[in-house]
């Protein structure tokens, strides 16, 4: 027997969470970045709140969680109806959080090498490089590492 999967309870803060995703829509977002934008609005929603919504949004599906490297933390992106990214790679700047969309040809003879001389295959949906995106290099935001 089949269990029918139950609708999703929908509240006015987790609507306002997805309309902030929605919002951020290339990028990626983190918890203490969403606790400090709802911080002092109308309806202040808190870090507990938004990591449950988080975590259900993932498992829906609806958006995509990226653990970082600490293990410890995570970021998160909404997967809009054009999302692709199963077919490139990821680039997060570390400094504007920009999230970066990559088809390179060099990234994927990488990928085919892999496969090829080590018999591993890379998840795109969890490969994530990290650095510092062009505006931010320009900006000179670099200089404090």
């Amino acid at each position: 027997m089949t269990r029918k999967r139950p609708e999703t309870y929908r509240t006015r803060q987790g609507e306002d969470i997805l309309d902030y995703l929605r919002s951020a829509a290339g990028r990626h977002v983190t918890i203490g970045g969403m606790v400090r934008y709802f911080a002092g609005r109308d309806g202040n929603i808190g870090q507990s709140t938004i990591y449950r919504h988080l975590e259900r949004l993932a498992a829906e599906g609806t958006i995509r969680k990226y653990v970082l490297g600490d293990g410890k933390s995570a970021c998160y992106q909404y997967v809009d109806s054009k999302a692709v990214c199963r077919e490139h790679f990821h680039l997060i700047c570390d400094r504007c959080g920009t999230l970066i969309h990559v088809d390179c040809d060099l990234l994927e003879e990488i990928q085919a090498h892999l496969l090829l001389e080590h018999k591993f295959r890379i998840d795109l949906l969890k490969t994530v490089l990290y650095g510092t995106c062009d505006a931010c290099l320009s900006a000179g935001t670099e200089a404090g590492r």
